[in-house]
């Protein structure tokens, strides 16, 4: 008999095949954030609307799949629902590999969006493993995603001298049929399948917990954080290119400023263990951030300038992306969790849509560093938010 504390031979099959197929699923959209912008330009018919609307329209069919389909897969099945997202994922970023034209690559992006399942995985998770182990199992499958993110940042700009801007849209196809093989031969049946309240949300409780003010701000900073996250990698990898370096020598721009960023905010994700600590650290990071974002709008292409602010815009990033699905799970009711995530994750990908739409709009009728001005301000917006929380009571 196994112990309470230790993850069986299943769970660990689990819980490593799944964050395989979480991480190789994010490295898909991850990849391209890089290097869209620069290849958007030399699409026919692109316009830096348009630009936004391909990178937008992916996070929109996201928000938009993520609750039904986490529901769908109640009733036919996790793998089946899983398998049938890659599937669509693969299906789209070949489309967008094969693009002769901007309203091709917007086409394809919309259908990699249509494969939405995340709420699957992780309700294959619950089923799979026991509720004592599920906080383990989903931390590991975080920390695939943070590990995704910023090792596609870094991987992008090397490998794109050897596969083009059509060639990371392929890798993208391909790293999708790899999560379906991996989806098939290496993580367990489940015996059972469960209306997981804690991972997949119940459409009776949506309301009762979009009126908690508690939740509801949490909704809003990570509607925030991807809204200024998508915007910024709109503007990021041009500007690069205006300060001297081309795609090819973003990686040692990132690479630095990344482990910086994890060097920093080691003590704070400690302190932030600390209940004391939480509210002061979260209403820092937004103002870090704040303070990155300003940098960049003033940087005048100056690669000095753009490391300092990069490197204060990843360690807040970082924080906050590690921080608010934590709180955002510590803060909903306990039969209302899945719910709470659900709506979470649907704002998460919902802010990323409004990034891409709002950046791709100021670069047509402004400067490109107003983006980072717009920012700026959302963020500033949000700080405030955090900070008049702080004097009111908890609902």
């Amino acid at each position: 008999m196994s112990h309470p504390n230790t993850l069986t031979a299943t769970e660990r099959r689990a819980t490593i095949g799944l964050a395989a197929v979480y991480g190789t699923r994010m490295a898909g959209f991850f990849l391209m954030l890089p290097m869209f912008s620069l290849f958007a330009e030399q699409l026919p018919g692109s316009t830096p609307a348009l630009a936004g609307l391909a990178v937008g329209i992916y996070g929109l069919m996201q928000a938009l799949g993520q609750i039904p389909l986490g529901l769908w897969s109640d009733h036919i099945g996790r793998k089946p629902v899983i398998i049938g997202g890659l599937t669509l994922f693969a299906l789209g970023s070949m489309i967008a590999a094969l693009a002769d034209h901007i309203v091709w690559v917007i086409i394809g992006r919309a259908v990699q969006g249509c494969g939405a399942v995340a709420a699957a995985i992780l309700a294959l998770a619950a089923d799979l493993t026991r509720p004592e182990q599920r906080t383990r199992v989903m931390a590991g499958i975080g920390m695939a995603i943070g590990a995704t993110f910023m090792l596609s940042l870094v991987a992008t700009p090397l490998l794109h001298p050897w596969l083009g801007h059509s060639g990371i849209f392929w890798l993208c196809a391909g790293l999708a049929v790899l999560a379906i093989g991996i989806v098939i031969r290496v993580i367990p049946d489940p015996t059972t399948t469960r209306q997981q309240h804690d991972v997949v949300p119940i459409p009776h409780m949506i309301r009762g917990v979009l009126y908690q003010r508690s939740l509801l701000r949490l909704d809003i900073g990570i509607f925030a954080l991807h809204l200024i996250l998508t915007a910024t990698f709109l503007a990021l990898p041009i500007m690069l290119r205006n300060a001297g370096l081309p795609l090819t020598e973003h990686t040692w721009v990132y690479l630095p400023v990344l482990i910086f960023s994890l060097l920093g905010m080691v003590p704070f994700v400690w302190l932030s263990s600390r209940p004391a600590w939480v509210q002061p650290i979260l209403s820092g990071a937004v103002l870090v951030l704040s303070v990155a974002l300003c940098v960049l709008w003033q940087s005048q292409d100056s690669l000095m300038a753009i490391l300092i602010g990069l490197g204060l815009f990843f360690t807040a990033f970082n924080l906050l992306e590690a921080k608010l699905p934590a709180l955002i799970s510590k803060a909903a009711p306990s039969e209302a969790k899945g719910t709470a995530m659900g709506i979470f994750t649907t704002s998460q990908f919902l802010g990323a849509f409004t990034g891409g739409l709002l950046g791709g709009w100021i670069q047509t009728w402004f400067e490109l560093s107003a983006i980072f001005l717009l920012s700026a301000i959302i963020s500033v917006i949000w700080w405030f938010m955090l900070i008049r929380s702080q004097t009111q009571p908890a609902t």
